[in-house]
C-alpha cells in the first residue's frame, strides 16, 4: 500500500532578483535599527524613558513650544465649556 502514503514534494526555491545576504522573507521594520526602543522586553517606566531619551536627542529634539501652547489653550477651552471650576485650585486665605 505504498501508494496511499506520500511524501511532501521538497523546493529549493531561490528568489528571482534578490542579490545579497540573509533571508528574503524576513519581517522587519524599516526604522528598527535607529530606534533603541524596539527589541529588548523592559518595564513600562523603562521604555518610557528610554522614548524621553530617544526623543531628546533626536534631530528635532525637545518639544515644540508652539504646539505645547496650543495643547493647552484646547484643555482650558474644553474646561471652559465644560463649566469645570478652576477655583478648586487655589487656596482659599
Amino acid at each position: 500500500m505504498k501508494f496511499i502514503k506520500r511524501e511532501n514534494k521538497k523546493f529549493e526555491y531561490k528568489p528571482k532578483y534578490y542579490k545579497g545576504d540573509g533571508n528574503p522573507y524576513e519581517i522587519k521594520h524599516k526604522f528598527d535599527e535607529h530606534r533603541v526602543t524596539v527589541g529588548k522586553k523592559k518595564s513600562i517606566k523603562g521604555k518610557f524613558d528610554t522614548a524621553i531619551n530617544e526623543f531628546k536627542n533626536s534631530e528635532y529634539g525637545g518639544f515644540n513650544k508652539t504646539i505645547v501652547i496650543i495643547i493647552a489653550i484646547l484643555v482650558f477651552l474644553f474646561l471652559w465649556i465644560i463649566d469645570f471650576d478652576l477655583s478648586i485650585f487655589l487656596s482659599r486665605n
